[in-house]
């Protein structure tokens, strides 16, 4: 084989490794930024099964502590907090946003583990399942649906979060032994519940959808490399 030709096969086989390195990176950085900000959930080509005890404690930790996502949509409420200047007692500054940052973090926390031991008692499960079937409408009622409705353990029959929408309360409840007072409880309890039924169907839709975009990504990537 001439010097010529050789040169132009070696820079052929480069181009290909580095088309298919570059594709393996934009995938390992959607999945990277799909697990970021849904946590674990229940994809829908994939059965239920009951959780174990060991699992539903691997969740609550990876949830609640173990994962930067956790902390990452504290930081970002802790700053719309500073925007809206809530609670107004507490100053303007880093020094305030670290008050409202650990108020936040403390009340997630809170909530996350009174959620964690009434769904481990009531055997509910705590993942979300993406639908099992096809259409924006349906996909998004379903997604809505899952913020109010679980399976117990039977993974078949749908019940109330008790366990999701009581946890909210109580990590509202408990958050007013920290903030300026006077505070009432039960206030602040009914405000962490809305603030789930929000966030809460938000996330579902995210996680419901978050394949679609991914296959978008991955498509435009792909296209981008072509050309």
């Amino acid at each position: 084989m001439n010097p010529v030709a050789q040169t132009r096969r070696v820079t052929v086989q480069a181009a290909v490794v580095t088309g298919r390195l570059g594709e393996k990176a934009v995938v390992k950085a959607r999945d990277w930024e799909s697990g970021w900000f849904t946590g674990v959930f229940v994809p829908k080509d994939q059965p239920r099964t009951a959780l174990t005890g060991e699992q539903r404690r691997e969740y609550y930790l990876e949830q609640t502590l173990a994962t930067p996502g956790a902390y990452t949509k504290r930081m970002f409420a802790a700053g719309i907090d500073q925007a809206r200047g809530s609670p107004s007692q507490w100053q303007g500054g880093f020094g305030g946003y670290g008050e409202r940052f650990a108020s936040r973090e403390g009340q997630f926390i809170s909530a996350n583990s009174l959620a964690a031991l009434g769904n481990a008692a009531l055997k509910y499960e705590v993942r979300y399942d993406q639908c099992q079937c096809s259409g924006f409408l349906r996909r998004t009622r379903h997604a809505i649906a899952r913020n109010f409705l679980t399976y117990n353990a039977s993974e078949e029959h749908l019940r109330p979060q008790l366990g999701l929408y009581g946890g909210s309360f109580g990590g509202g409840l408990i958050s007013t032994a920290w903030k300026p007072h006077p505070r009432n409880a039960f206030a602040e309890g009914g405000r962490a519940m809305l603030g789930q039924a929000a966030y809460g169907t938000l996330l579902n839709f995210f996680i419901e959808f978050a394949g679609d975009i991914n296959r978008k990504i991955g498509a435009k990537s792909r296209e981008a490399q072509v050309h």
